[in-house]
C-alpha cells in the first residue's frame, strides 16, 4: 500500500509504482483540497487500466486534531529541565508558553500526565494545572516549528470522532467511488458506525487503531470494520513506546484469527524518503509485520514525498516476498483450526459458521490433493477473506462480477483478484472459474484446484424464499467445495 502526493501523482508515477507491485493507493486527506483527491482518484483508475492490474483506492480520513499556536519563523528551542506554560489558545507560542488550539485544554489535564509535541519526538510532563495556564516539564527537548499536532491522553479528550468534516469527506470519497474509507482516531466501535451511517455500503471501512482506547475495545472495533489498520505512530504516543511491538502482535494475530484484513502502517521504510536504501532495523520491522501475519505493509512520506518513490516500493516487496517464503503457515492454519473449534472468536460476518468450516476445510484438501491452486468465486469478498486466514501454500484466486469487490480484494494476503460474468448454476461457476484461471495463465493443463463456491444470485434468492428466517442456513446449504483436475 502506497501514500500518493506530489512525488508519485503523475500518470507515469503511478503506473511505475503499480508495477513494481502498489496494490493499494492511499489518499491522505489531511493534506489537500477535495478536488485534488478526486483528481488523483481519477489519475489512479486511469493508471491501473493502462497497467492492467486492479488496484484498490484508500481515502483516509483526518480525524480530530489539536494543534498549538503558530511557533516563530526559525522554530523555539525546547531545552530538557526547562518549564513551560501551557495556555488555551490560539496565539504565537515560543520557548516559554505553548499555545494549544483545544478549549478544554486545563480541564483534560493531570498532573502526571505527558503532552507531546508533532510525532512524539518533544515531550513534556505536567508539573500542576492553574486557572489560567498548566507548567510542564520538558522530558524530551528539541526545536518545534510550524504549528505541530498536540497529543493529550486519548481517554482524556473531548473531541468527536469522527468529525463533521471527516463526515462530509466520507460522503465525497464513497461517492467518487474509493473502496475503502479509513477511520481515524477510533476510541469505540460507535466511532466506526457514525461513517458507515453516512456512506452505507457504498465504501468498506477501515478502522485505525492508535488509541489506548481503541486497545481495550479492539474486539467490538474490528466486528465493526471491513479492515483495521495498525497506525503505530500515535499508537506509540498514546501508550508506552515498549508496548507498540506487543501491541502489533495482537492486533495481527486478533485480526487473521476472525478474517479481518489488516494493515501494518507508519515509518516501516522512514529513512528512505532521503535516502537511496534502508536501514538494517526498517528491513526487520517490515520482515517482522510479515511474520507477524500482516495482509498489507504501508509506504506513507517514502511515496509521498521521498526522493524515489519506486525505489522504495520495489525494496519493500523484495523484502517482503524474502519474508513470505521463510513463513511457516502450516503451523499457522493448524492454530487457526483449532481456535475454530475452541469457538474463541464468532466466525466471520454475519456468524456465517459454514464459510469457516468449508475455508478451514478447503485448506487441508488443497495440501492433501497438491493443488496448485484454490479459486474462490465470491459476491461479498467473505470467502475470499476467510480462505486467506489459512495462508494457503496454492495460489489464492478470487472471482467476483463485482469490479469494486475485485479491486477491493487486492488488501486481502495472497488473493489474485479477477473479475468475471454472472452465471446461472453453480456448475457453470465452477467450470467458467477454471476457464478464467488457465486462460489467465494462473494454473495449467495437468494442475488440480480447489474451487469455493455457491449459489448464484437468483437461484440463492429462491433458496432463502422458501428456508426458515435463519438466512444464514440459506446461504451455507449452497456453498460447495470441489477439487478439479485441469484436463
Amino acid at each position: 500500500m502506497a501514500t500518493i502526493g506530489p512525488a508519485s501523482d503523475t500518470p507515469t508515477g503511478l503506473q511505475d509504482l503499480m508495477r513494481a507491485g502498489v496494490d493499494v493507493v492511499r489518499l491522505n486527506l489531511s493534506h489537500g483540497t477535495i478536488d485534488e483527491h478526486l483528481l488523483r482518484l481519477s489519475t489512479v483508475r486511469a493508471a491501473a487500466e493502462a497497467v492492467g492490474k486492479e488496484v484498490a483506492v484508500l481515502a483516509d480520513l483526518p480525524g480530530p486534531k489539536i494543534r498549538s499556536g503558530r511557533f516563530p519563523e526559525g522554530g523555539a528551542v525546547l531545552a530538557v529541565g526547562e518549564l513551560v506554560e501551557l495556555r488555551a489558545g490560539d496565539e504565537p507560542s515560543g520557548s516559554h508558553c505553548i499555545y494549544v488550539q483545544y478549549e478544554t485544554l486545563l480541564e483534560d489535564l493531570m498532573i502526571g500526565g505527558h503532552v507531546m509535541l508533532g510525532d512524539g519526538a518533544i515531550s513534556m510532563s505536567v508539573q500542576s494545572v492553574g486557572d489560567e495556564c498548566a507548567i510542564v516539564r520538558v522530558e524530551t527537548g528539541g526545536t518545534a516549528n510550524g504549528q505541530p499536532g498536540v497529543h493529550l491522553p486519548s481517554d482524556k479528550l473531548r473531541l468527536t470522532t469522527p468529525t463533521d468534516e471527516d463526515l462530509v469527506l466520507a460522503e465525497e470519497m464513497a461517492t467518487a467511488g474509493v473502496e475503502f474509507i479509513a477511520v481515524s482516531f477510533v476510541r469505540q466501535a460507535i466511532d466506526v458506525q457514525r461513517v458507515r451511517d453516512v456512506v452505507g455500503s457504498r465504501a468498506q471501512l477501515i478502522a485505525k487503531i492508535e488509541t489506548s482506547s481503541s486497545i481495550a475495545n479492539l474486539d467490538d472495533i474490528v466486528k465493526m470494520s471491513d479492515a483495521v489498520m495498525v497506525a503505530r505512530g500515535d499508537l506509540g504516543i498514546d501508550c508506552p513506546i515498549e508496548d507498540v511491538p506487543h501491541l502489533q502482535k495482537k492486533i495481527i494475530r486478533h485480526c487473521v484469527e476472525v478474517g479481518t484484513p489488516v494493515i501494518t502502517a507508519t515509518q516501516m521504510l522512514e529513512s528512505m524518503i532521503t535516502a537511496s536504501a534502508p536501514t538494517r532495523a526498517e528491513v526487520s520491522d517490515v520482515a517482522n509485520a510479515v511474520f507477524d501475519g500482516t495482509d498489507a505493509v504501508m509506504l506513507s512520506g517514502e511515496t509521498a514525498i521521498g526522493r524515489d518513490p519506486v525505489a522504495v516500493v520495489t525494496t519493500m516487496g523484495k523484502i517482503a516476498e524474502r519474508a513470505e517464503s521463510a513463513a511457516s503457515y502450516r503451523q499457522w492454519a493448524d492454530r487457526l483450526g483449532r481456535v475454530q473449534l475452541d469457538g474463541r472468536h464468532e466466525p466471520m460476518e454475519h456468524g456465517d459458521r459454514v464459510t469457516a468450516a468449508l475455508t478451514h476445510a478447503a485448506s487441508q484438501a488443497a495440501i492433501d490433493s497438491k493443488a496448485s491452486a484454490i479459486l474462490c468465486c465470491t459476491n461479498s469478498g467473505r470467502t475470499a477473506r476467510a480462505m486467506a486466514r489459512f495462508r494457503p501454500d496454492a495460489a489464492m484466486i478470487a472471482l467476483s462480477p463485482e469490479a469494486s469487490m475485485v479491486r477491493s480484494l487486492a488488501l486481502t494476503w495472497g488473493v489474485i483478484p479477477m473479475q468475471v460474468g454472472t452465471y446461472e448454476s453453480t456448475d457453470e461457476m465452477v467450470w467458467f472459474a477454471v476457464e478464467t484461471a488457465l486462460r489467465a495463465g494462473m494454473v495449467r493443463h495437468g494442475d488440480t484446484v480447489v474451487v469455493l463456491a455457491g449459489a448464484p444470485a437468483q437461484r440463492q434468492t429462491d433458496l432463502d424464499r422458501n428456508l426458515p428466517k435463519r438466512s444464514w442456513v440459506g446461504r451455507a446449504a449452497s456453498d460447495v467445495m470441489r477439487i478439479v483436475h485441469v484436463d
